[in-house]
């Protein structure tokens, strides 16, 4: 065991949570990595009920979070507000919240007794945050696949360690971006973080809902191979707000269009190209949503082996197996 104050706070046994990657994270996967000993999240993404409702049931009586697009709920108005009652009224073990203001949706998750942990990728973000009356915090660098910004996570994390520790000591911190082994979560550590969440680790378990032809493809690659970019979003029709873009896997298809996304806005049929090739799992076209840590994986794991793995890992360096003779 790593015993830390996230470990402590939420009754763990190791310090990793698993990142709530929409349309990937779902019901199997959260429940191994909670049944691991680690806590694992529900990608509630764009608010799609029906597939969040099957997914919940597929976690089966695994104690497991969920996590949202602020601003996705946002927009969706009362029927985002319902969503996420239906979701706090099954207890939760934590509400996740990205990009965009924690506002009513924190309260609401407060008043339903349900802890709230916001990612942030700047320091005014993560004083907002805590002003909001997050329970803890992610810091979440650019190295991350998905969603994000601009700031590397080497330096954001201490810097937002220093000013919790100024500011709000009682507020808890994990590391996110460019972590996938025991390596990243004992570094994380050393820069003040209480944890750490990982998406691209576990976008390479058995348990997440990834197409072969994705995994494939990325199994094979190294982090050269990513890129931020809105390109994802603009073939989805997905309106994101400007100050985040995504990090994936660049393909041939993006290459064309880079530069020129409003060329692929207004070509129907270049997109329909794009969301079936997404569908079917071409990594040629549309390219898996991952993050510079995908150079260090090269095999499809259980989410329980990932785990275990990473926190032998962790343990050996931090007991002194970093030293060299």
């Amino acid at each position: 065991m790593i015993r830390t104050r996230l470990t402590d706070r939420l009754g763990l046994a190791h310090p990793v949570v698993s990142a709530p990657m929409a349309r990937v994270a779902g019901g199997r996967l959260a429940a191994a990595v909670s049944g691991a000993g680690g806590l694992g999240l529900i990608g509630g993404g764009y608010g799609d009920p029906d597939w969040l409702r099957r997914e919940l049931a597929q976690a089966g009586n695994a104690r497991v979070g969920t996590g949202f697009i602020s601003w996705k709920l946002a927009e969706a108005g009362a029927q985002g507000e319902a969503l996420l009652e239906e979701v706090l009224s099954r207890d939760p073990a934590l509400l996740f919240l990205s990009f965009g203001e924690l506002g009513r949706f924190a309260r609401m998750a407060q008043a339903a007794g349900v802890p709230v942990m916001a990612q942030v990728q700047e320091l005014a973000q993560a004083r907002a945050a805590v002003q909001a009356g997050a329970m803890a915090l992610v810091a979440q660098g650019t190295e991350a696949g998905g969603h994000g910004a601009s700031r590397s996570t080497l330096p954001l994390v201490p810097e937002v360690a220093d000013m919790l520790a100024r500011e709000a000591p009682e507020v808890l911190l994990l590391a996110a971006g460019g972590i996938a082994d025991g390596r990243g979560l004992a570094a994380s550590l050393m820069l003040g973080a209480d944890g750490v969440l990982c998406g691209t680790a576990f976008w390479a378990a058995e348990e997440a809902l990834v197409p072969e032809g994705q995994r494939r493809a990325a199994m094979a690659a190294s982090g050269d191979a990513t890129c931020r970019s809105s390109l994802w979003d603009v073939a989805r029709g997905i309106d994101w707000p400007d100050q985040w873009n995504l990090r994936g896997m660049r393909t041939d298809f993006q290459d064309g269009y880079e530069g020129r996304l409003e060329a692929l806005a207004a070509d129907e049929t270049a997109r329909a190209e794009w969301l079936d090739a997404a569908a079917r799992g071409d990594a040629r076209i549309a390219g898996p949503i991952v993050g510079e840590a995908i150079g260090l994986l090269r095999q499809i794991r259980p989410a329980a082996t990932i785990l275990e793995t990473m926190i032998a890992e962790a343990a050996a360096l931090l007991g002194g197996g970093w030293q060299r003779n």
